[in-house]
């Protein structure tokens, strides 16, 4: 009797388990969904949130150290918006000796012109800490990316032109030099 009842037990037990963790699964489906309803308000505008703590702001007056964490926090939302808008170059180095991964190094960087963007709230979250929301209406964004798109169009035919010359050309030409920054 008592070996009836563990049984049932164990098996009621397993059937509530395996009933809660069914409820926990996500879709990448519906976390995609989930991702873009947070990025995407309802009237389709790109959101972005920046985050700033206040207390390592460089400042001895508490008032200040808010006013640059403030700051900070809405530096951190454009480059959110530039994330979203034009993606980010990343420059990404692995080292492998003895077929075990040595070191794995990345760098990124994101570059490029945010205009009309809409400041949607400023909030402290605890003690220590600001958000800042940011709003680009979709139309914005069109625009963006069809202007970095003609600058990249303009900027690889004027490559192709330097290209193209005859050596005496290229002997009176100055010499191009092409900053890379990281």
């Amino acid at each position: 009797m008592r070996q009836k009842c563990i049984n049932l037990i164990s098996s009621v037990s397993l059937g509530i388990i395996t009933f809660l963790f069914a409820g926990c699964t996500t879709t990448t489906t519906e976390y995609s969904s989930a991702v873009m309803r947070s990025m995407v308000s309802e009237t389709e505008n790109i959101m972005a949130t920046g985050y700033a703590v206040i207390s390592v702001q460089m400042n001895d007056n508490p008032a200040q150290q808010r006013l640059l964490s403030i700051r900070a926090s809405k530096l951190d939302a454009y480059r959110s918006l530039l994330e979203q808008v034009y993606g980010q170059y990343l420059d990404v180095n692995t080292t492998v000796g003895e077929m075990v991964v040595q070191s794995d190094t990345f760098r990124a960087r994101v570059q490029g012109v945010i205009y009309g963007a809409q400041l949607v709230s400023i909030t402290p979250v605890g003690d220590d800490t600001y958000t800042v929301t940011l709003s680009l209406s979709r139309s914005i964004v069109d625009d963006l990316r069809h202007l970095y798109i003609d600058q990249m169009s303009r900027n690889n035919s004027a490559a192709v032109r330097k290209t193209a010359q005859t050596p005496s050309q290229m002997a009176q030409s100055k010499p191009v030099s092409v900053k890379r920054g990281v």
